[in-house]
């Protein structure tokens, strides 16, 4: 005879007991009981072990006796939650901050709690999830920053066809420059990805660029620094356009010819590279200016946070790049726009900005100005906003460049929403207050639009000119 079929039904239920204990045990849950005829409440050792909620029986107080430690962000939906599963399931379930009233912290919980049939009871059980809820707010950053570095890289890539496209006279040329400067940019990402985008060092960036082109006939010396990863692809590139200038008609076009680099750190912080040639055919001033040209005087000194010269010396051609202290890895880390719900304009209204009809009527003899904080984009759009009959009256990389043209004469301001980690919010509330017309443009995906509180038309990169005057004239009318 089995042994459980003699067993009292004290024991059964002792067993039962016990078993359900170890069960609620391993599961990390705490247990409540709500006596709603009695208004009493009763708290498990292992729920004041989770909440902080002292032990023992207490007044329910109608409930309210937990209700006070819930986060007051989230009592109104724990209140609904419970009230309405209550009543038309006889169960709930929901996930809420807590402040532990022992200690004051913040602590996320699920809680889930059913009212047996012709009771006057309600039981449930209580489990910490902070762990949880931190490793997915953990990803959802993670994944709302990939899909920003994504969407920039997708719009560098854009801008650098459109402009590689505007200075060359046929299609192989094109394919051969598009090309380098592609591979340029993979080498960069090839580094990064290497110190898992902590930056490159200076050495490691010239060996990628001149490491395989003349064997011999390329040095490059210098003391160990480290570069964030917008100055590791801003420095690869420049280098890219020196080795190619100087393979096509430079130094290294010729068997006799020599490239040194070298590179020292500055006393308030950044560093000087110079590149410079010797041995090849006699130099001359071009005579048209190439987007190469454009490329490191224009992008590369900015995006370094100094300054690109190149002089066409007759013994040979000499660039001097400088960058400040922005430019190292392991400065102040990258402010992160904080996650908003889904909206297509800052105040929740829908965007037409995204429609790709080019509205060559809304941006014909109007003045911009662009904010941005990548060159590439903004020299693109800049570019293709002229092509469309726009002014282009100012632009800026940065807050205190940008507060500078606020008051200038213009119709609308394009205003990248995160200037190298810093939110363009100062930007938009001046603009706001003087009354002027903007739009917002962001790198990052829905989950993480422009600031809160702008009626303002939002569009998202990689965009084409046609989707910012789509906007403009979305401003306009506004």
């Amino acid at each position: 005879m089995d042994d459980r079929e003699t067993r009292s039904p004290d024991e059964k239920l002792a067993i039962e007991q016990e078993r359900a204990s170890l069960a609620l045990a391993v599961a990390g849950l705490g247990e409540f009981e709500w006596d709603m005829q009695g208004d009493r409440m009763t708290v498990s050792p292992r729920m004041f072990e989770i909440t902080g909620v002292n032990a023992g029986a207490m007044p329910a107080e109608h409930g309210q006796a937990l209700y006070r430690y819930v986060h007051p962000d989230d009592l109104e939906t724990v209140r609904r939650a419970v009230g309405d599963g209550l009543r038309e399931r006889g169960r709930f379930e929901v996930e809420f901050r807590i402040i532990r009233p022992d200690n004051g912290r913040v602590l996320w919980v699920h809680c889930a709690g059913a009212a047996p049939r012709e009771s006057q009871r309600v039981i449930g059980v209580v489990r910490d999830i902070t762990q949880r809820r931190s490793e997915d707010d953990a990803r959802d950053a993670l994944v709302a920053e990939l899909d920003h570095r994504v969407k920039n890289v997708l719009a560098s890539v854009q801008s650098l066809a459109a402009q590689s496209a505007r200075k060359t006279t046929s299609l192989d040329a094109f394919l051969k420059t598009f090309a380098g400067r592609l591979e340029a940019m993979a080498s960069a990402h090839t580094l990064l990805t290497a110190t898992r985008w902590r930056g490159a060092e200076i050495g490691n960036i010239a060996a990628a660029e001149l490491g395989g082109l003349a064997p011999g006939q390329a040095r490059w010396s210098g003391p160990e620094i480290v570069l964030n990863p917008r100055a590791t692809n801003a420095l690869t590139l420049a280098l890219h356009e020196l080795a190619t200038n100087a393979v096509k008609y430079g130094a290294l076009s010729a068997e006799t010819g020599r490239v040194e680099v070298k590179w020292t750190p500055r006393p308030g912080g950044g560093f000087e590279l110079t590149w410079t040639e010797r041995g090849g055919p006699p130099v001359a001033t071009p005579a048209r200016r190439g987007f190469g040209s454009t490329l490191l005087e224009r992008v590369t000194g900015r995006e370094l946070g100094g300054e690109a010269k190149i002089d066409f010396a007759a013994g040979g051609v000499r660039a001097t790049i400088t960058a400040d202290a922005t430019a190292l890895a392991g400065g102040p880390a990258p402010v992160r726009l904080a996650a908003q719900p889904k909206v297509e304009k800052a105040d929740g209204a829908h965007s037409g900005a995204s429609s790709g009809a080019l509205a060559a009527d809304s941006v014909k003899g109007r003045k911009i100005i662009i904010v941005e904080d990548a060159m590439l984009l903004s020299l693109e759009l800049e570019a293709g906003l002229t092509e469309a009959g726009a002014s282009v009256v100012g632009s800026a990389a940065d807050l205190d460049e940008a507060m500078k043209l606020v008051d200038i004469p213009f119709d609308v301001a394009v205003l990248d929403a995160n200037l190298n980690g810093t939110p363009v919010t100062p930007v938009a509330e001046a603009l706001r207050q003087r009354g002027k017309r903007f739009i917002f443009a962001t790198g990052y995906g829905d989950a993480a639009p422009a600031p809160e509180g702008f009626d303002a038309p939002v569009v998202r990169k990689p965009y084409n000119v046609s989707q910012i005057a789509a906007a403009v004239a979305e401003a306009m009318r506004a």
